[in-house]
């Protein structure tokens, strides 16, 4: 039976937890990748590949097929008498706090979690409905708010922990060494082998409620992640070692990746004789190569004069600035700027962006130059030559909306921008961290590729729940018009479409979170990278055995600090930038909660008729 009367509270309902499923692929998701994107282990579009696929994979396969009517306990049951209205309401209402308050923060590029605003939100609502003498306040085994506010404080302190000691483990094996590039190739199956172990271990208790493999006996866990740890040990001692042996000692600039199928004859290959460098990518945080790629090889005055391009020069427009003005320019307002020069600054910077966006021939380059030769102009939008305006503008619009974040230069966003008070800070942050050659993090970040997999995994396994349990306890109390009890299904697809949306989200929007990630608080680099992701998961694995609430994201962030500090100064990690991120935290749970305790109490006493 359907609660026809209640449909329009489902329809509300429905879109902030679609909301709030783009928002946790925009923050949560985001600041998973940015540790191997600011690393450079990957670029951003690869991450959103890798992220689409395993978050699917992981959501669709061994993702969780009940989702808790009152998340983590918080709220009893019984409070709501029994009322499938109510309970309607109340989780249309803690979506929406929860959804509003993550989108804000998303938008400001402030990082917070979804899983806590989400919490933080039922709490409110909670309070709203049956008073604050029916909320759990207290530890409630670990589901209560005291368990959260435990998990805010010790969870990213037990991270930084766990990833200073695995980066000083690779620190004291390879990058003390006098010649580090053989240590590295010939000790990396261990630290494959630790990778494996940590992210079996993962999968098993964060990741696997479907298949049930956090309920098997000890000797089978064991069993199952040793094997696993092992085979990726042999495996890279078989064709991995091999192939980088081949890459980064002989110097063999012809070899590729599918070569290494080859295995041990690799290491009877010849390498060329004119052999001097191995073609490994450049890992340092600050690359001043400004130079247009292959598909951007045309300066923008000569796509400008295209008769086919909305923007084509017209008599009387000023000339284009050219990169040798521009940079002329860059200088003289840096020489001018000084506490009102700031907004200019950076408002230049983006501009530059832009117009670097707009020599393209793809579909973003046509849509930037369509908004950029169609400004609004003066008046109200009603204004005939507005309305004429925004006609224009109206098809560019949702194209930039969809890939302006598949092009955004997340590490221009994340070194700071030259002149700026923060350009500055960061600068002082990386001459404290030493720079270790670029074949050893080469080596380093094929173990990040594989950890970021992993979380992408888990997180589609297991949080994408988080997401998923508030709309189908909404869909079962609209659809069979009864209460809820202990637990309401989900089916498949209400996970696929919420697998779908969190990858959205992430996609089109995480670069707002990625930008102020990752390099804005220390320095990154592959082994960093890989330490960070495998500390944050070692204290997600430890949370869980106790039933703790924890967020990954703070988890992450804990680990970057931890491995910033063994740099050996407090000045290798932006503690502004951390405490900012700390604040952001701490404002989540009573924000949050206002927001769906007040919406839940206007809309409870709000007069009706029979």
């Amino acid at each position: 039976m359907v609660m026809t009367e209640y449909t329009y509270v489902f329809v509300i309902g429905t879109g902030f937890a679609l909301l709030e499923a783009f928002n946790n692929g925009a923050n949560d998701v985001a600041n998973a990748w940015a540790t191997s994107v600011s690393s450079r282990s990957v670029t951003y579009r690869q991450a959103m590949v890798l992220c689409l696929v395993f978050e699917m994979l992981g959501a669709l396969t061994v993702g969780a097929r009940t989702a808790s009517t009152i998340k983590n306990g918080i709220i009893p049951l019984a409070a709501f008498q029994g009322n499938p209205g109510v309970q309607l309401l109340a989780f249309t209402c803690a979506a929406a706090g929860a959804s509003l308050w993550v989108q804000w923060c998303t938008r400001h590029s402030a990082h917070v979690s979804s899983t806590y605003s989400l919490i933080s939100s039922i709490a409110g609502v909670g309070v709203a409905t049956v008073g604050a003498k029916g909320v759990q306040w207290g530890w409630n085994n670990g589901k209560g708010l005291g368990a959260i506010f435990a998990g805010l404080g010790m969870a990213p302190a037990i991270s930084a922990v766990f990833a200073a000691v695995l980066f000083m483990l690779i620190k004291m094996v390879v990058h003390v060494r006098k010649n580090p590039i053989p240590w590295a190739v010939w000790t990396s199956p261990f630290f494959f082998l630790i990778a494996g172990v940590v992210c079996t271990l993962s999968v098993v208790y964060k990741g696997s409620p479907r298949l049930g493999l956090d309920k098997k006996p000890a000797w089978y866990i064991a069993a199952v992640t040793l094997g696993v740890g092992f085979g990726l040990f042999v495996l890279s001692a078989l064709f991995f070692v091999p192939y980088v042996h081949a890459k980064v000692l002989k110097k063999d600039y012809t070899i590729t990746l599918k070569d290494a199928i080859l295995g041990p004859l690799l290491f009877k290959r010849q390498a060329p004789e004119d052999a001097v460098d191995a073609k490994v990518p450049n890992y340092a945080v600050v690359q001043h190569d400004d130079s247009p790629s292959e598909g951007e090889s045309q300066s923008e005055e000569a796509i400008l004069d295209d008769p086919k391009n909305p923007e084509k020069k017209k008599p009387g427009r000023p000339a284009q600035v050219t990169p040798e003005s521009d940079h002329q320019n860059k200088k003289l307002i840096l020489a001018e700027c000084h506490q009102g020069g700031y907004n200019k600054l950076m408002l230049d910077a983006r501009e530059r962006h832009h117009a670097k966006l707009r020599r393209g021939r793809g579909p973003l380059a046509w849509a930037m130059r369509t908004l950029h030769a169609n400004p609004m102009g003066a008046g109200s939008i009603y204004e005939k030559h507005n309305v004429i305006t925004l006609c224009k503008r109206l098809p560019a619009m949702p194209v930039v909306a969809l890939l302006y974040g598949m092009h955004y230069d997340i590490h221009g966003s994340q070194v700071g921008i030259e002149g700026t008070p923060e350009g500055r800070r960061m600068q002082r942050v990386y001459e404290t961290a030493t720079k270790y050659p670029n074949e050893v993090e080469y080596l380093y970040s094929f173990v990040q590729i594989i950890t970021a997999c992993t979380a992408s995994f888990a997180h589609g396994a297991n949080d994408v729940g988080n997401a998923v349990g508030v709309w189908a306890a909404m869909y079962s109390a609209w659809s069979t018009g009864k209460a809820l009890t202990a637990s309401s299904p989900v089916e498949l697809w209400q996970i696929a479409v919420m697998a779908l949306t969190i990858c959205f989200g992430f996609i089109t929007y995480g670069y707002n979170i990625m930008k102020v990630m990752g390099n804005k608080i220390t320095y990154h680099s592959p082994s960093r990278g890989s330490s960070m992701e495998m500390g944050a998961a070692i204290t997600v694995l430890v949370f869980s055995q106790y039933s703790l609430p924890v967020s990954t994201s703070m988890c992450i962030t804990g680990a970057t600090v931890g491995v910033g500090l063994c740099n050996g100064t407090l000045k290798a990690v932006n503690w502004q930038r951390v405490g900012l991120l700390v604040l952001s935290w701490i404002m989540t749970i009573p924000i949050a909660g206002l927001i769906g305790g007040c919406l839940m109490g206007i809309l409870l006493n709000t007069p009706h008729f029979q």
